[in-house]
């Protein structure tokens, strides 16, 4: 994504930090986010996500400088406003790191809605909903999902707490199961390895840990 006018300096560093700077020569991380996942449901569908993406202290407080217009030390949903705009607008052309599929099928995203950024302590969170572009039947089998970014720019993680939820409107029994391809471990063993002997330290790679939403059979 390019930033444009009249973005600040300050801003535009912003905007191509939350782009991740599509940089496939990546091989560790440079910005982490821990994740919480709602499936949202409607009239039998499922339509979607509802996401918190708290990111690492480092970047938050790049991001926020500046923006306490007023003073008071406190950064509030309007002082905030401008920058969530630019997070959304960066994560378009990645899709919001959001691969959904029905089987092998692959489910495309719609544009973000009711997004806000939230700040608590030195902390910035990213408030959104992602729709689906069309709606899955709740008894359908086979629906997973995943929050990554493929060249480990970013290091998606589940929150410790409550990571996945199914909203209200889930037939009863479903529930969600998160496990993590053999595939996808070993490479991130493998980058990890090569960072750590090179630099040294653990680096934190961040797996693309697959949900995989379940239904008792009707």
């Amino acid at each position: 994504m390019a930033c444009k006018a009249p973005f600040t300096a300050r801003l535009a560093a912003v905007c191509t930090a939350i782009a991740f700077a599509a940089a496939p020569a990546a091989a560790h991380p440079h910005v982490w986010v821990d994740v919480k996942s709602t499936v949202v449901y409607e009239d039998g569908r499922i339509t979607g996500f509802k996401y918190s993406w708290t990111f690492d202290e480092g970047y938050s407080q790049m991001a926020i400088e500046g923006l306490d217009t007023n003073g008071d030390g406190v950064y509030d949903r309007d002082e905030l406003a401008e920058l969530a705009q630019v997070n959304i607008d960066g994560l378009k052309e990645f899709d919001y790191f959001t691969f959904a599929k029905l089987n092998e099928t692959p489910l495309k995203v719609a544009p973000p809605k009711d997004y806000w950024l939230e700040q608590k302590g030195k902390i910035l969170t990213l408030h959104f909903t992602l729709p689906l572009q069309t709606a899955v039947l709740d008894s359908a089998e086979g629906f997973t999902f995943q929050v990554y970014d493929p060249s480990y720019f970013i290091a998606f993680d589940l929150a410790k707490e409550k990571p996945i939820t199914l909203a209200a409107g889930a037939p009863a029994g479903c529930k969600a199961d998160v496990s993590v391809p053999a595939e996808d471990t070993a490479e991130a063993e493998k980058l990890g390895e090569a960072f750590f002997q090179q630099f040294g330290g653990d680096i934190g790679i961040g797996l693309a840990q697959t949900i995989s939403v379940n239904c008792p059979s009707s």
